[in-house]
């Protein structure tokens, strides 16, 4: 028993963390774990008040609840895992985080340094074998900031600058390796408790840059914002729908993964921007790492482009050479605003913009029909396009949120809220949905969380953890598999460079194929999720409001392994 006046290092993060503001630690324990346990029972028999410690039984899926957690919420949460393992399998989580510009607090335990004569030494063989020269490495090139807690009296400062970091412009994750024998030592209770010390930075525009680029907007014939990271907060995502009505200017979700105007807003051309592009007299590319297909898509020479955005030139990526004429950085919900206010000082020639608006108004208004009319096309079977149609028919007037991941298609689906609508993330770790929309569900549970994925990705989401969290939560998400039983990205991007090549002729392309597939809903069984199986258009709107029926008010998690045709 320690000293009141003493605390445990493991247990002071934990009281650290909620002084940060931290309601949750997504955590999977190993043998570095004793002082952190140890910490906890200590804090809770003292009644301090900590973040929940829940436990994940694979680190990928504690990585992606953290990332869906913060896409609801705006709260940054923390990642414990074991040592260098632990640390390698959230890894892909931590490079779907850095690319989406979500913060969290990464921590993984490090295995002890020294053999004996200390207090958390080494004891048995794993303590050897974990060893690692760089264990920071498996997450450096992902995380804003890394270090290695060296003694127990730097958990605050160093907790407080990793957050301070992680939160601000470019917002993204952090690192803090955790020596076992470090967290066996102690330190006073009453030094964990003092306010933040580190405030984060919010990214604001630069005015003179702001000027240029409504100077461009208010005179341009043709204007066109291609978003595909959102537009800010609630007020700025509201104010940019009015805006870009209000100037007649296109905007196209082109590989959106969040949502940043309706896709049923009158200038919202649709997820290709190649039409509009082609005429863009300026192009606004709103927090969008790859704006377009530079082998596909045409852009003006005498087209004038500005980039805005948290890091607008994406400096983590060493090549992303889009051009820019104006360049604007800052957080979206600071800089559009400025941006509107900026145009409406300036001229505008109100005949030009009606007769604009008319023109995108019918335009988007015919994309959006003909869409919807070739996915309700079932007489080959069921689509993913169909699938999304009817997902989207299902959840009008619910309050929901949708996780893509390679599964449903925006504008087929109609998503219209700030929040209803996100993709998986560029950077491709797939598995991302399942516990993605869990941690949302976490964050709002009274909201209606959809995860839909190709068969592909429910098996990369480690789907026998994620439904055992699912029911052990009680996290009532909606699952739905879009089975082509294949790779059809893979697929897809072989016929892309190859149209007419040995492979596209063949009758099963080479690496692809992901037969036989297993039976998905027995795996949903297993944790007590309700399921089926669904192979005939005709029952897929009745069998989406069963699963919305049973979600919504059985609160119970729900799945349907949906049969569908290759993309």
């Amino acid at each position: 028993m320690l000293e009141q006046n003493q605390m445990t290092a493991g247990g002071a993060i934990f009281t650290r963390l909620k002084v940060l503001g931290v309601d949750y630690v997504f955590a999977n324990s190993g043998t570095d774990f004793p002082p952190i346990i140890e910490g906890l029972a200590e804090a809770k028999a003292r009644g301090i008040d900590l973040p929940q410690a829940l436990v994940i039984p694979h680190e990928h899926a504690a990585m992606g609840m953290a990332h869906g957690y913060y896409l609801i919420s705006g709260r940054p949460q923390a990642v414990m895992l074991h040592t260098n393992v632990g640390l390698s399998n959230g890894a892909t989580g931590a490079i779907n985080a850095a690319c989406e510009h979500v913060p969290m607090l990464i921590m993984s335990g490090r295995t002890p340094i020294t053999e004996k004569d200390r207090f958390g030494a080494r004891t048995v063989p794993i303590g050897w074998g974990q060893e690692m020269r760089d264990q920071t490495a498996l997450v450096r090139e992902a995380c804003k900031w890394d270090y290695e807690l060296r003694f127990p009296e730097q958990i605050v400062e160093l907790l407080d600058r990793a957050a301070a970091i992680a939160e601000s412009t470019p917002k993204g994750p952090v690192y803090l390796s955790l020596p076992r024998e470090t967290l066996c030592e102690t330190l006073p209770a009453s030094a964990i408790e003092a306010p933040r010390s580190m405030a984060p930075v919010a990214g604001a525009p630069n005015p003179a840059a702001v000027a240029m680029a409504a100077a461009l907007l208010a005179k341009a014939e043709r204007p066109l914002v291609i978003a595909q990271r959102g537009a800010g907060d609630a007020a700025s995502f509201a104010a940019f729908g009015a805006w870009a009505e209000r100037w007649g200017i296109a905007v196209s979700s082109w590989w959106a993964t969040h949502l940043a105007i309706s896709t049923e807003h009158p200038c919202h051309v649709g997820w290709d921007p190649g039409a509009a592009l082609a005429e863009a007299d300026v192009v606004v590319i709103l927090d969008s790492l790859a704006p377009w297909w530079p082998d596909r898509h045409e852009l003006r020479d005498d087209a004038k482009v500005i980039n805005i955005g948290p890091d607008p030139l994406f400096s983590r990526f060493p090549v992303r050479n889009f051009r820019s004429d104006v360049t604007i950085a800052g957080e979206s919900a600071l800089t559009l605003p400025a941006l509107f206010a900026a145009m409406e000082a300036l001229p505008r020639d109100e005949a030009a913009i009606s007769a604009r608006l008319a023109r995108l108004t019918e335009t988007s208004g015919r994309t959006r029909r003909a869409l919807r009319e070739k996915a309700a096309e079932t007489a080959r079977g069921i689509t993913k396009h169909y699938v999304s149609l009817c997902l989207g028919q299902a959840l009008e007037g619910i309050r929901s949120s949708v996780f893509s991941e390679l599964g449903a298609q925006l504008g087929v689906i109609s998503r219209t809220e700030r929040n209803s609508w996100f993709q998986e993330p560029h950077s491709g770790g797939l598995g991302w949905s399942f516990p993605c929309a869990m941690g949302a569900q976490l964050a709002d549970p009274d909201r209606v969380c959809v995860a839909v994925m190709g068969d592909g990705s429910y098996m990369f989401a480690n789907p026998t953890a994620c439904h055992q969290i699912a029911e052990a939560l009680a996290l009532p998400v909606l699952v739905i598999i879009v089975n082509n039983e294949e790779w059809g990205a893979v697929r897809a991007s072989v016929a892309g460079l190859y149209p007419n090549g040995y492979a596209s002729r063949a009758n099963e392309m080479p690496l692809t194929a992901l037969k036989p597939s297993p039976s998905f809903t027995r795996t949903a069984e297993a944790s007590r999720c309700w399921s089926r199986r669904v192979t005939d258009p005709a029952d897929l709107p009745g069998a989406i409001a069963g699963a919305l029926n049973v979600v919504r008010f059985q609160k119970r998690p729900a799945l349907l392994d949906v049969a569908v045709l290759p993309d």
